[in-house]
């Protein structure tokens, strides 16, 4: 088994960092930068939206594992107290055929430009805004007009990612383990020239969602936490990613209803 760590920067992220390439340097196991079986994130969920970015195109091939130094993370169900019990389990698994995973649905985004098309992928979710001016797109659910949005933008969340920004827009919260995506309105407008839905919608694997913004609009286009400006945009497709998922190396349980109760209800189970 080889491994990498990203960490987020602070001292604490960095001193657990150092202490666990030394445990592994005690243990034999192989620091491998380019091609890691294992990626551990030592920070919070935006650590772990960077491990995903930097190992994208590998993610067939690599488990993410993460340790939260700040409060609770989704993506992260170890405490910094508990590095050491988490590397010895690590270290008791000697190939990636042995390693207990759960895989997640991601999000695929397809751009379309007069040039061509570029494809990108979204652990948490994707996003459309207007720059300076309100957004104008048209949107076809499964090559059918569905509806004329103007406002602010719009969201494209995984599940994994409906519990983040998405949940802020009204979102529902779905269950990592299910094959969609969920599209979130950011404050649009209606009247009697823009009628839109008013509520999120939720889309199988085998749907999708074109949209279509004005010519030539200038738009700030997000995948997590990562920010594009265009103004060449004539389609963006989004759907589940047909052949790819996330997977994250389980350890012990950490069913995700506990997550969200103590995320965000802060109820203790007695």
């Amino acid at each position: 088994m080889k491994y990498n760590v990203i960490e987020r920067g602070d001292d604490i992220s960095k001193g657990l960092t150092e202490r666990f390439h030394k445990l592994a340097a005690e243990q034999g196991m192989p620091r491998d930068e380019e091609n890691p079986d294992i990626v551990l994130s030592i920070g919070g969920d935006g650590t772990m939206l960077q491990a995903f970015h930097k190992y994208v195109q590998k993610l067939d091939t690599i488990a993410f594992v993460g340790i939260h130094t700040g409060h609770l993370g989704f993506f992260a169900d170890w405490k910094p107290d508990e590095l050491d019990h988490l590397a010895s389990l690590m270290f008791s698994v000697t190939t990636p055929e042995e390693l207990r995973v759960v895989q997640y649905p991601v999000v695929e985004i397809e751009i379309t430009t007069e040039k061509g098309s570029e494809t990108h992928l979204a652990l948490n979710e994707f996003t459309i805004r207007g720059i300076e001016v309100s957004l104008v797109a048209r949107l076809h659910v499964n090559d059918e007009m569905f509806e004329m949005f103007r406002g602010d933008g719009i969201c494209i969340s995984s599940p994994a990612g409906s519990t983040a920004y998405n949940k802020s827009l009204g979102g529902a919260m779905v269950h990592p383990s299910l094959e969609a995506i969920q599209i979130a309105e950011i404050a649009s407008i209606n009247n009697r020239v823009y009628r839109t839905l008013g509520s999120s919608m939720i889309l199988p694997k085998h749907h999708h969602c074109d949209i279509y913004p004005k010519a030539q609009q200038n738009m700030l286009l997000s995948l997590d936490h990562l920010y594009l400006q265009r103004d060449d945009v004539v389609s963006i497709r989004c759907r589940v990613a047909a052949n790819v998922k996330v997977k994250f190396a389980r350890f012990r349980p950490f069913p995700f209803w506990s997550r969200v109760r103590e995320a965000f209800v802060g109820l203790e189970v007695k």
